[in-house]
Formats: structure tokens, sequence, C-alpha cells
């Protein structure tokens, strides 16, 4: 078949696999294997046949080649045997030539840094099963991963579309079915096909307006467009399709009428026929008969069960589910309450996992809140004042919530009931979340879905690292949270007289386009004794420099490490996850530990803002993001999706575990990072 995109090729190292798409057979493959093992810790378990060295260059440049070294190549003995004094010394100096002087022709690295003996390598690290595939194999593979992510309704982050987009194009691929509204937008958008105007309607132009706006011009607010004119003809060719295609749903345009006025006025809207002509002058007339407009006048009557009723019959069930808390909030009476529940009946399971998860986290005291939701793939947090809490709309009494929570869990059980066949389910599949909201996402090589722990062992320091190029500099920040909410910033601006045996910071080494890391070493066990109060440890990057991720190259991650290391600052051998961050943003949430718990914890979300630094922003929200699996997790999930829960793979038809096993002939195996086929499962 000859060589395969290294799109495909990345997605698959992320899930195990590797690939042989080489010309040339390889004659050493003792040796190959060998390298695999003592460079990388890689165990190939099955196609060792098919080893080539290629693959030792491309898995050591997913998990870490040629990286800056920190500021301070000693780290972390190094820079504990300098005072306070001297580390603030050796930044200062290493800013004032940088920034000041914008000297950032060579590499920096401390003035004040002593020798440091190298150990021998000896670490164990963790050993990273890999299976080997031919190149057709792989694309049979991708095919699979790419129908799997066609059927998730929700939107996908940037490198699951990027490979659906690769897809479409290198193959032609055109789908039977696009789920996600979003998803079709982006490939409509990306391919410029009109065939993917078939997964649309009208009203979803406003969307696809929004999403070029932002892609291609990095503007966020519809109403100042500034098209070119290769991109106002494209929008009136997916108007006119939709119209040729009878795809006109004007009463939900009705919701974005003003914004439709605006579009229409900026490409120069022209009718092709008299469908569009009506279509245009209803848009153009300032009158607005939207079912939400309707909806919220009987809303205010009081008359509940007509609103619902509209909803229902215009939006669907999904629009009552969506509307669920401020209707349910206005019901005075049972017989209401039970209107509302019998029109809620909906096989859109992943709305129904967010509203029971909602109802299990409701509080049921008016106390100020906090929301975070996606836009343009970045989170948006956003937390109550006194002046929303007094206009707030949708309040429930604890009765009410108990209610709506044994409702809504009882749809989605009878939804998901048999889906799978007989399961078994490793119990360690309780520590998975599930991928309920991945928009925010990147993705890379041992990322798991936000939510999900990890055990942390004994006796081992996490380092937590970051490296770039094409910029000046990327801050990694430690923030610490404890149970009030509370926050402890470890960064740049504080740690020249913090850094010590609990936590060490690695300095950064700036160097302009040449590309620069920095570091942070988490010893558990002492840093519990010297900061008993924080209960969270949270790892972010941040761009310092005036630009988003995606215009640099920034790779985050983190080692698990012996206490007493080699030296060696970055050893590919101990990377337990290394991924690209290329949000368009400048802030973005890693990973962070539990020290009550003792266990990592997976964020891994870019967030909407320009802050260049992390400290000035709040945290405390993410406590809720990082105790998902208490609540719901994967283990939960499967039990709900299987006709038998099994004791023993051999009974089953389907193995759920996060353990490395000879699967049986004829069984399936789903992994914890096998997030297409749970997103699958889930529509």
């Amino acid at each position: 078949m000859g060589k395969i995109g290294s799109i495909y090729k990345e997605y698959l190292f992320d899930r195990h696999i590797l690939v042989n798409d080489s010309d040339n057979a390889e004659t050493d493959r003792a040796e190959t294997l060998m390298a695999l093992a003592r460079l990388l810790n890689i165990r190939i378990t099955d196609g060792a046949d098919l080893v080539h060295r290629d693959m030792i260059s491309f898995a050591s440049g997913l998990l870490g080649e040629d990286v800056p070294e920190p500021f301070y190549r000693g780290f972390p003995q190094s820079v504990r045997d300098l005072t306070p004094g001297e580390l603030f010394y050796d930044q200062l100096l290493n800013y004032y030539i940088t920034y000041d002087l914008g000297d950032m022709s060579e590499t920096r690295h401390s003035v004040l840094e002593g020798d440091i003996p190298r150990l021998a390598f000896r670490e164990e690290g963790t050993v990273k099963d890999f299976s080997i595939v031919t190149a057709e194999k792989a694309m049979t593979m991708v095919s699979d991963i790419v129908n799997d992510l066609m059927c998730g309704s929700r939107p996908l982050n940037d490198k699951q579309f990027g490979l659906i987009a690769q897809y479409v194009r290198d193959t032609g691929f055109r789908p039977a079915n696009v789920s996600s509204k979003n998803t079709a937008i982006r490939l409509l958008m990306d391919t410029r096909d009109l065939y993917f105007a078939g997964f649309i309607e009208m009203s979803d132009v406003i969307k696809l307006t929004e999403e070029m706006n932002f892609r291609l011009y990095n503007r966020t607010d519809i109403r100042k467009l500034n098209l070119k004119n290769q991109d106002r003809k494209f929008i009136t060719g997916v108007i006119n399709e939709l119209i040729r295609q009878g795809r006109i749903n004007t009463g939900d345009c009705y919701e974005k009428q003003k914004h439709w006025a605006g579009l229409l006025h900026h490409i120069h809207y022209k009718p092709v026929n008299d469908d569009a002509g009506r279509f245009a002058v209803l848009m153009r007339s300032g009158i607005n008969h939207s079912a939400y407009t309707a909806f919220e006048r009987e809303m205010n009557n009081m008359c509940i069960r007509n609103a619902v009723d509209i909803l229902k019959e215009q939006k669907g069930s999904g629009a009552v589910l969506r509307n669920l808390n401020y209707i349910i909030s206005r019901c005075g009476t049972e017989d209401n309450i039970r209107y509302v529940l019998d029109n809620i009946d909906s096989g859109n399971c992943l709305l129904l996992m967010q509203l029971y998860l909602q109802y299990l986290r409701y509080g049921n005291k008016k106390t100020s809140r906090s929301f975070s939701f996606a836009k343009f793939g970045m989170l948006k947090e956003y937390s109550e004042n006194e002046t929303d809490m007094k206009k707030r709309r949708s309040f429930l009494t604890s009765d009410k919530v108990d209610v709506l929570q044994d409702h809504v869990f009882s749809i989605l059980r009878k939804n998901l009931a048999g889906r799978l066949g007989k399961v078994y389910i490793d119990p360690d599949m309780k520590r998975y979340a599930l991928p309920i909201q991945e928009s925010t996402a990147q993705s890379g090589f041992g990322v798991l879905p936000k939510g999900s722990r990890l055990r942390m062992d004994e006796f081992k320091k996490l380092r937590g690292f970051t490296y770039w190029e094409k910029v000046d500099d990327i801050d990694l920040t430690v923030i610490g949270i404890d149970e009030q909410g509370n926050q402890y910033e470890f960064s740049w601006r504080t740690m020249a007289t913090s850094n010590s045996p609990a936590i060490t910071y690695s300095g950064d080494e700036t160097s302009g386009y040449n590309g620069g890391s920095e570091y942070y070493d988490i010893d558990v066990d002492i840093f519990r004794q010297e900061y008993p109060d924080v209960r969270y440890l949270v790892f972010c990057d941040n761009v310092y420099s005036s630009l988003t991720f995606d215009k640099c190259i920034c790779r985050a991650g983190y080692m698990i490490r012996d206490r007493e290391d080699s030296g060696e600052v970055f050893e590919p051998k101990t990377v337990s996850s290394s991924f690209a961050v290329n949000a368009k943003s400048r802030f973005c949430y890693l990973f962070a530990v539990d020290l009550m718990r003792n266990e990592f914890v997976w964020l891994n979300c870019a967030r909407s803002s320009n802050l260049n630094v992390a400290g000035e922003s709040r945290f405390f929200f993410l406590i809720d993001e990082m105790n998902v699996t208490d609540l719901m997790n994967m283990k939960w999930f499967f039990e709900l999706t299987a006709t038998e829960v099994c004791d023993n793979m051999e009974d089953a038809d389907v193995i759920v575990t996060d353990k490395s096993i000879d699967v049986p002939a004829g069984k399936d195996l789903i992994r914890e990072y096998d997030t297409e086929k749970i997103l699958a499962l889930m529509n």
C-alpha cells in the first residue's frame, strides 16, 4: 500500500499501535525491538515481525526527542543547592538579557549552577505495550475510527476532527450520516463540498458563519463580519443548496433573525427562486415567530403545558430537556411536573448523561454557582454574582431535583440497555471518566477523558513538563487548591524563594524561536507534609508572549520518576504522556494531583482566555471536574449497556479493561483510551 499519512499514524500511536508502511524490510528485528524497549519502554506484544527501525525515531518524536534542556541542566538537585538569593539573581539576569535586551541569539542557562554527576540510568518506568500492523490494516482501523467518530453527536476536538477531514480528503469518503451538526459544519467549511450541507438545516448556516468567522478570521463576534468575497460566495452557495433540498426550517431561523438579516446584507444575497425570496423577506422583516418566543409567552402566563407542547412540537424533546430546570422550577403542582416528565423521552444519551450529572451535583441552597461550557473548542467559566442570583430563573428544591434525577436516569437506563451483550468489566474502569465533553481537549499519547484518575506509585515523583518552539516564552504553572477554594501559586513569580524537596521548579530556558522548556517535580509525600492545607495541585500552560498555542509549537506531559533519579532531566523511557497543545488560546489546563488520594487526575482542556499568568484566574470550579468519576465513570456506563455483566473474561462477548491481555478469538476489546468506540456507543 505504501506510505500513509502522519496524522493516521499519530492517532493510532495514541492507541498503542505502530504502523509498518516502509518499502524496505527490516533485517535487524531483534536489535530494533530491543532499542524500542531500552530507549522508550515500548514492548511489542503483537506483530513483532513487522518491526522497523523507522519506528524508533517516530516514537521518540512523539514521546520526546530533541527537547530543549531546562534552565537548570542538573534539575532538580542543582536547583535545591542554590540559595533563594542565587535563584532570584539567576532568573533576573536571564530575563534582563532575553526580554529587556531582546537577546534571543543563544540558549540561556544558569550562570551559578554547579556540576552535577550523572548516574547510570536505571529507572524502570512503566512498560508501554504496543502492537504493530501493516499499512492496509492501519487504514482499515482508521476507517472504523472515522465511522465511530461520525456517530458522535457532540463536537469533536481538533485532532479528532483533523483525522476525519484528512480521511475525507484522501479517500473521497462521503458518510451516510454525520450525527453532530458541529462536525458536519466543520467538514462543509473545510472541504467546501456541498454534499455535507445535506446534514444541516438552514438555521445552521449562522453556526457555519460563526465557525468561519472564528477559524478563518480569528473573530468571535458574528455581528462584525468582514468576509472575503470567496467566503461570501461559499455561504451563498450553501444557502441555495439548502433551498434546493427543501431544508428551510424558518421557525428555527427566527431565533437568530437579527444575525440572519446582517448576514444576508453582508453577502448581498439575491434570491434564486420564490422559496428563497420568501425566506429572505421573513428574515429581514423584524417580526419574530420563533418557537422560543411563543414558549416564553406561555411560560410568562404560567401555562406550563402549552409551553412544553410548543417546544416539543417545534423543537423536539431535546429542547424540553435543555430547558428542563427552568420549566420544572415554574411547576406548582405534581400534575404539571408529571406532564413535563412524560414529554422528555429522548434518545440523546449524551444530553441525558450531562443532565443526570448536573442533578447529582445540584445543591439545594441558593448559593453562588459556577458554570463551565465550551465555545469554539475552548472552555469558558462563569461564576454568579449577587445580581445573577436575584435574577435566577431555575432554582430547584431538593425534592424536585430528586424527582428529575430518578426520571432522567430511568430514561438513560432504558436507552442504553442491551447495546452490548455479555460484558466483562475490569473493576479499575471506575477510575476512568466518560468522554462527555471532548471538544476542548488536546490529543496525544496517554491522554484520557477529563476527570480520569490514575494511581501514583509510592517512592516516585511526578515531573510535569512543557517545551516549545516559535515563541519567546511559555510558562508552566502549578496552582494549589485547598478544600475552601483558596489558591496557592507555584510559578516563576513565586518559586525563587519556594523551591524545596516537595516542589522544585526548573526555571525557564528562554531561547526565542529555537525553543525552551520548563519542569516541575512534585514529591507527593513530602508536599503533603510541607503544605498540609493543599488538597489539589493543578498544572497549566500559559503563553506569556502575545500569541496563542496554535501559532507556535508546544508539547506538554508528565513523567513518573524515581525519587532519586539519574539526573537526566528529560528521559523518554519514563514519559507516561506527551501531547501537543495547539488551541486558539493562551491558557490550557493540563492535569492535576489529588494529594489526599495520591492520584493523578486528567484535566486537559483549553480555556478561552488571554491571561498570560495562570495565578490571576479562578481554579476552584475544576474540583467538580476532578471528582466526576465518583458520580459517573466507565464501569457505571458499561454496566448500563450490558445485557449481562460477567465475572470472567471467558464468558463475555466484550472485555472492558485497562490491562494488557491476550484477547480470546471472537471477543471485542474496549480500552480506556478507545474514545471513539465509547462515543459511538453513547449515540
